[in-house]
């Protein structure tokens, strides 16, 4: 112990020391490439080629037709050594041109010609030959300054060495911004998930993966919003700050308005503003939102994370099932393409899902019985086995928690585990003691457990969204307002509210509706096969260092 005490401050202190050396001689380089005239910091330059479409870009023939003439010019030399340059062959270069830049991830000098590594978000490599013959003064002068994580420009035609590599031959190379910190340690830095993401943007430059799965997430986020817009669906925006946070039973962040002096909330859904307003006239809208809940954080939580919520005038549960099963099939082809997998097997972790089959439907009730062995509405039987598991079915104070929330835990602890993670699943007909904005199925009211029109779709083990056939009777929809006031728990219901305005609106009308949401983070792990949220989220949540 007395060994450790002892020690670990001094090889904290060198640690520190040697950062600092470090950078100061990367400072010292900054001072040296200005010094050369140059702009470390670099400026606006346009015509850039990403490495990819400069790598794509190269002709053979050109640069074949090009080394021939260099070989016919020396043997031309060679055999008449006093020939005059006029007399020469003539020198073709109809190589390509390219423009490209890129951060520097690896350099070799090897005196008169410098090799340099560069990425961006297309490719992991490209290479780039600096030649003091071919290369301009400051340029090779800069080749020699450089340090590993700087930014560079470089330009010149497209050649392939003799090894195969296809080159970016510099006439010009231009600093774009001098990196002052030294790249992570190969096998900590790669590996350290603190690291990765408290310093996401280190991540991102050791990691070139890192950056692949955001550019996928662009993309798709394209293709959603493309297939939404020739479904007829408009995208709209609702807000974040309320009054009191509805649409679902969650614990909001607070916060206070200081203009106003009122106590509000960030957005736990959108839903009941989305439904005004279909109530207003907009019969197909859309929302892409950021909510928020005060709740834990796992592999598949953030306390923000990204939703997307519609709602189709006269549509019903059904249509919004064939629409996210249709959304959720070309966000896959869209992966699939950027990936180079196939649709019809796309691996995430130790899984191949099939997101090109139709997709599964079973109901809870049937999922009940197969996971249990018993019907889903012998209550008996339900907390008997509810006991024997452990689970809850007591609040604090000793009061018996509803039937319906024992049968719940059961389905969700122990049928949930039965899907077959690797076929996208609808599972049906939740109770509608659950749902308290779903309109209920009619034949089932007078049965012991009366069901609701709502589904949950699963895929790879997940929960990825619900949709419901939406309750539009004002009447009924007041009074589940108030039943699921009481909650589960005194704590629970303290975070569900009642909204009166959104009453008031049901009154003015609103048409029957399906309404969907789809969880996008999740989503983006299924088709980037990332295992954690926090690999797919640019930023996750993180507690602060203690230092």
């Amino acid at each position: 112990m007395s060994d450790q005490t002892t020690e670990t401050p001094n090889t904290v202190q060198s640690e520190s020391q040697d950062l600092h050396r470090l950078e100061l001689q990367r400072r010292a380089n900054r001072d040296d490439i200005a010094a050369l005239g140059l702009l470390p910091y670099g400026q606006r330059t346009d015509d850039l080629l990403n490495l990819e479409q400069a790598h794509s870009a190269y002709d053979e023939a050109a640069d074949q037709a090009n080394k021939d003439a260099n070989q016919a010019r020396k043997q031309a030399k060679r055999d008449n050594p006093d020939i005059s340059e006029s007399d020469l062959p003539e020198l073709v270069d109809d190589r390509p041109r390219v423009k490209v830049a890129g951060r520097v991830v690896l350099a070799r000098d090897n005196g008169k010609l410098v090799w340099l590594n560069l990425r961006d978000h297309s490719r992991d490599a490209f290479q780039i030959a600096v030649s003091k013959r071919d290369c301009d003064e400051q340029g090779f002068g800069l080749a020699k300054k450089l340090d590993l994580g700087d930014i560079v420009i470089a330009e010149g035609p497209l050649t392939m060495t003799n090894t195969g590599e296809v080159t970016c031959w510099a006439d010009t190379l231009v600093p774009a911004s001098k990196c002052l910190v030294p790249p992570p340690e190969k096998h900590a830095g790669l590996t350290d998930t603190e690291m990765r993401y408290r310093q996401r943007y280190l991540d991102m430059w050791v990691n070139p993966e890192t950056t692949r799965v955001f550019m996928l997430r662009g993309e798709l986020m394209k293709a959603l919003r493309s297939n939404l817009d020739r479904l007829g669906f408009v995208e709209v925006d609702t807000p974040v700050l309320q009054t009191q946070a509805g649409g679902a039973a969650a614990r909001p962040f607070f916060t206070h308005m200081n203009a106003l002096d009122i106590p509000l909330s960030l957005r736990i859904a959108p839903e009941l503003y989305l439904k005004r307003l279909l109530v207003g006239g907009m019969p197909r809208v859309f929302e892409v939102s950021r909510n928020f809940r005060n709740e834990g954080l796992d592999k598949s939580h953030n306390p923000e994370f990204t939703s997307l919520e519609l709602y189709q005038a006269f549509g019903n549960y059904e249509t919004m099932r064939e629409i996210a099963e249709g959304l959720v099939r070309e966000m896959a082809r869209t992966a699939a393409q950027a990936t180079g997998s196939s649709v019809d097997s796309m691996p995430f972790g130790d899984l191949n899902i099939n997101y090109e089959a139709p997709f599964e439907r079973i109901t809870y009730k049937a999922l009940f019985k197969n996971a249990l062995g018993f019907e889903f509405d012998d209550l008996d039987r339900a907390r008997e086995e509810a006991t024997k598991r452990g689970f809850k079915t007591k609040s604090e104070d000793g009061t018996p928690i509803a039937d319906i929330f024992v049968v719940n835990e059961l389905f969700e602890e122990v049928a949930e585990a039965t899907i077959d993670p690797s076929k996208p699943t609808f599972v049906l007909d939740y109770p509608a003691a659950l749902s308290p904005l779903t309109r209920p199925k009619a034949d089932t009211m007078d049965d012991t457990i009366p069901l609701a029109e709502r589904w949950d779709l699963f895929i790879g083990g997940m929960e990825i969204g619900p949709a419901y056939t939406e309750l539009n009777d004002p009447d009924i929809q007041e009074s589940k307002f108030r039943e699921q006031l009481a909650g589960v728990d005194d704590e629970e219901s303290t975070f569900r509210n009642f909204d009166e305005d959104f009453i008031n609106a049901l009154k003015v009308g609103m048409p029957p509706a399906g309404g969907l949401g789809l969880g996008i983070d999740r989503l983006v792990m299924l088709l980037s096969n990332s295992r954690t949220i926090r690999d797919v989220l640019p930023f996750p949540m993180m507690r602060p260092r203690a230092d």
